[in-house]
Formats: structure tokens, sequence, C-alpha cells
């Protein structure tokens, strides 16, 4: 598991323990003819919740560099600071809608004020089987907001619920994309 270490640039230190692996439960309350369903996640964050890759023709201050054991991005302090709403987003995941990307993994949205403006935080995240039995392993992928760099590439689909997500994942089922 990836536990990421401080980043310091200029003086100033940036803790990213908020980002280390955790595991939560998300519980499925019982309903008329189905008894209650406790998913136990192993969460994982990845490095491009809190940094970016170099812009076309930028010249990146090595100092700036974040690596972990497959790239080198640079650390982004606007990411940095809105990662700080990841733990709490995960964690009331299973009350929000969810949208399939049509490529493997899933999206959420958080509208974010930041000095007035709503922005479109997007969280990415894919689901697996664990090794241990029973537990599920949810990578968050990725989490940025909307900008004339990442434009909207969203698809406009129905909403799936994370329960699904989880239920088919520890069934070996596939989660089909839900229609329009």
């Amino acid at each position: 598991m990836i536990a990421w270490k401080a980043f310091s640039y200029a003086g100033v230190s940036y803790d990213l323990s908020h980002l280390h692996p955790r595991r939560i439960e998300f519980i499925l309350p019982a309903i008329t003819g189905h008894p209650e369903r406790r998913y136990a996640v192993q969460v994982i964050f990845g490095l491009h919740c809190f940094t970016r890759s170099s812009k076309p023709g930028e010249v990146v201050d090595l100092a700036m560099s974040y690596r972990d054991t497959r790239e080198t991005r640079v650390f982004c302090p606007q990411r940095y600071g809105l990662s700080m709403l990841l733990p709490t987003i995960i964690a009331e995941l299973a009350t929000r809608p969810c949208y399939h990307t049509g490529k493997g993994n899933f999206f959420v949205v958080e509208a974010v004020d930041d000095g007035g403006a709503k922005q479109e935080y997007e969280v990415y995240f894919a689901a697996s089987r664990a090794v241990e039995r029973g537990l599920v392993n949810l990578f968050v992928q990725s989490a940025y907001t909307r900008d004339p760099a990442h434009r909207s590439n969203r698809p406009k689909k129905k909403p799936i619920r994370l329960h699904v997500i989880l239920h088919n994942t520890l069934t070996n089922r596939p989660i089909k994309e839900p229609p329009r």
C-alpha cells in the first residue's frame, strides 16, 4: 500500500497522511426480502490526486517533482488543497451518484466553492477484488477540477449505485453501463 511521504517546497511542508490507505465499510440496509449487506473496502489514493502532468512547453522546477514507482509528476498545490475533501467524498460515496466512464472505471462529481465560483471536482476510481477474501480495493485514480486543460468529456449517463459496483466486483459480475 502507498503511504505518501510529505512534500516540501520553498520551506512549506505539505502533509499527505490524509491520502494514506484506509479501510472503510459500506452498509446497504436491509430491504424487504433482502438482508443487510456489508462491504469491506480498502481505499487507496493515487498520485494523480495531488499532482499534475507538466503543461506543453512548461519548464518545471525539479524541486516541484513528486514520484511514485511508475512516474514523476508536478506537485499541484490546487489539487493538494482539494484532496483534503477526498476522504469525506469517498466515505460518503454510497450516497452520491456514481457514473461509469465506459473505460472500466467510475467517477463522482463534487461541487466545490472556490472563492464564490462553483467548480466541478471530478473524482475517478476503479474497483477490484482484493487478495483478501470479501475485500474490495477501491483505487482513487485521479481528482481534479474542470478547466480549459481538462474539458468535460463526461458522458451523459444515468448514475450507478456504489453498492452495485461493490457487489458485482465481489461476485465477479460485469458492471454494465446503465442505459441512458
